[in-house]
């Protein structure tokens, strides 16, 4: 995915996918508690973007499935392509939430939180 070629809401929905990563980052380096409370509603963020994200653009892949007149391999490969493209917030998000709850979890054994 170019990200030239992505929408205003596909770039805000990467955008909320990282976020979760962002503040993680920041608590391994100093972990606080407020730091540590704020993981849940950003991940939750995360999760929802990431998403709808995705199902906004099999959203679009089946729009424009609907506006073909006929079929053909180049529309196929068109399709399987947007398809793909719609899944990248879904990975993003996923992918940075997993690395973001590592980060916790590893601030959290360096603050002695689990002892």
């Amino acid at each position: 995915m170019e990200l030239r070629h992505a929408g205003g809401f596909a770039l805000l929905t990467l955008m909320v996918d990282l976020a979760p990563l962002i503040m993680a980052t920041l608590y391994v380096i100093r972990p606080t508690d407020a730091r540590l409370a704020l993981m849940r509603p950003l991940s939750l963020a995360g999760l929802f973007a990431g998403l709808t994200g995705g199902a906004l653009g099999f959203l679009q892949v089946f729009q424009g499935i609907g506006l073909l007149t006929e079929f053909s391999a180049s529309h196929f490969n068109r399709i399987a392509a947007g398809a793909a493209e719609s899944l990248v917030p879904l990975f993003v998000g996923f992918a940075s939430l997993a690395a973001a709850w590592l980060l916790v979890a590893a601030g959290m054994a360096r603050s002695g939180t689990y002892r």
